[in-house]
């Protein structure tokens, strides 16, 4: 048995020998995804596909919940239409997919590929905005869109790529603000509680905000290397696309006004968030919410009498409270055990002779390998508070390695230092609010501004970089 679990361990590229290729190990050998003839782009393979759809079950029921409608908007997009908006063409013109030709005809116009559909929204929305009875409008899509990227890496960055994204259309600045605010919370929540991901709060500097929009909020999550990833964005675009694309309507009073715009989206990339958080060198670790399967049932000596039908009737049972299946096949519990282990499977309970004529089973969690002998008389009630401590005890781990990978610094020097003796992390520091220092800043440390968190703290009044009155704390580091 510990042989067999040790090869499939050694399968694996330890985190600390190669993060990268450990990550793509687990992507390949956890049957998440397969390559494709088509570069930059991936196959989502059932099991990687089984977590998106409990990834989209969960937002979408928390979009309804604040009133928002799905739709679906129309994958190709006429470049006069994307030419509308200055700022945003601008900012999307390197990632685009052109279409030039259909069946055999060259198109009289080239056709975009969505990298987004802000554009498409605004078509629409001048065509049934008219009024203020017709507002707001809380409209959702689940689509894939298409970027072509120059480096790629399964789920964090592919040239097509599924994901969700909201547009609402407001009668004011207040109205759009506030769904702005409360879509960055709806996300901060689900990363939270249902992924285990803690996350910090915050807005893009004026360079790093989104192609169009007048502020952009985020959540920022710290890989286990060290490294952030943006889990999440929601923007205000006040009401420069609704003049752009003449979209008005007429208040109360009867005047034209232009409505304000949001747009806020998540992505395939939080699976690659959940791998690199909460992963270890035997393989993916899985939050239960998003968990294909929570309970893995496996039967130990399995040809002896009885053990397959109570095996069974364990499973049964459980499958009325949580995601449960059990591994009835002809290979040994070690190889289940080390198999369900590399696929993140919260949850493992063990059932054999000497069990079932104690009348209980062994339950194992995924995320410290704690082997609890539970009673079979209060079988779901321990595997679903099992499941619980599963995802507690992933946000703590989370938590701390955040907090330990977190560094305050009063300038540049204290930044590299920082950085060359604990590794890649958070750097806290006080900005004056220059674009000029934020380069520099990434230039002589090689970390980024992330965001400026929600939640200021007064480190020091003089700038990390240029020694002047610091406006705003900001948040540093290398990202995915």
């Amino acid at each position: 048995m510990a042989k067999e679990q040790k090869k499939m361990v050694d399968d694996i590229t330890s985190m600390d020998e190669d993060f990268a290729k450990w990550y793509t190990d687990i992507c390949k050998k956890a049957e998440l995804i397969e390559y494709t003839s088509v570069k930059g782009c991936m196959v989502i393979r059932p099991y990687g596909y089984a977590i998106w759809e409990n990834i989209q079950k969960i937002l979408d029921g928390m979009f309804k919940d604040e009133g928002h409608e799905n739709v679906c908007m129309p994958m190709f997009i006429p470049e006069s239409l994307l030419q509308k908006e200055k700022d945003h063409v601008e900012g999307f013109a390197p990632e685009c997919a052109w279409v030039t030709i259909g069946g055999s005809e060259e198109l009289e116009e080239r056709l975009c590929v969505r990298p987004t559909s802000e554009t498409l929204f605004c078509e629409h929305f001048k065509n049934v905005v008219h009024s203020y009875r017709d507002l707001p409008k809380l409209y959702n899509q689940w689509v894939s869109v298409v970027r072509w990227e120059k480096t790629t890496r399964p789920f964090l960055r592919s040239r097509e790529f599924l994901w969700q994204e909201g547009h609402t259309l407001h009668a004011t600045a207040e109205e759009a603000i506030e769904e702005t605010e409360k879509m960055l919370n709806v996300y901060t929540k689900f990363c939270q509680e249902y992924l285990a991901i803690p996350v910090v709060q915050g807005m893009k500097t004026e360079s790093d905000k989104f192609a169009g929009a007048e502020r952009t909020y985020c959540i920022e999550a710290l890989m286990h290397d060290g490294k952030a990833l943006q889990a999440g964005t929601s923007h205000y675009f006040g009401d420069g696309f609704a003049k752009a694309f003449e979209i008005q309507f007429s208040d109360k009073d009867n005047k034209l006004r232009y409505p304000h715009q949001t747009s806020w989206g998540m992505t395939t990339r939080l699976i690659g968030a959940i791998i690199m958080t909460h992963g270890d060198n035997n393989g993916l670790v899985l939050p239960p919410a998003v968990a294909p399967i929570q309970a893995i049932v496996i039967p130990v000596a399995q040809h002896k009498e009885g053990v397959l039908e109570k095996a069974n009737e364990v499973c049964d049972r459980l499958k009325k409270v949580c995601r449960a299946k059990i591994d009835a096949s002809s290979n040994t519990p070690g190889w289940k055990f080390a198999e369900y282990e590399m696929k993140g499977v919260p949850v493992r309970v063990e059932i054999g002779p000497k069990d079932i004529e104690n009348n209980q089973c062994v339950i194992v969690t995924r995320h410290n390998r704690e082997k609890t002998f539970v009673s079979l008389d209060n079988l779901e009630e321990a595997v679903l508070q099992k499941l619980k401590e599963v995802r507690d005890g992933l946000y703590e781990s989370a938590l701390e390695n955040r907090e330990r990978r977190t560094y305050i610094c009063n300038n540049t020097d204290e930044i590299i230092k920082a950085l060359e003796e604990n590794g890649d992390g958070f750097v806290k520091a006080m900005w004056c609010g220059s674009e000029e220092c934020e380069d520099k800043v990434k230039e002589l440390t090689g970390v980024g501004s992330r965001c400026i968190p929600l939640e200021q703290e007064h480190l020091s009044d003089t700038c990390v970089c240029c020694g002047k009155p610091a406006k705003s704390m900001l948040y540093w580091g290398k990202a995915y």
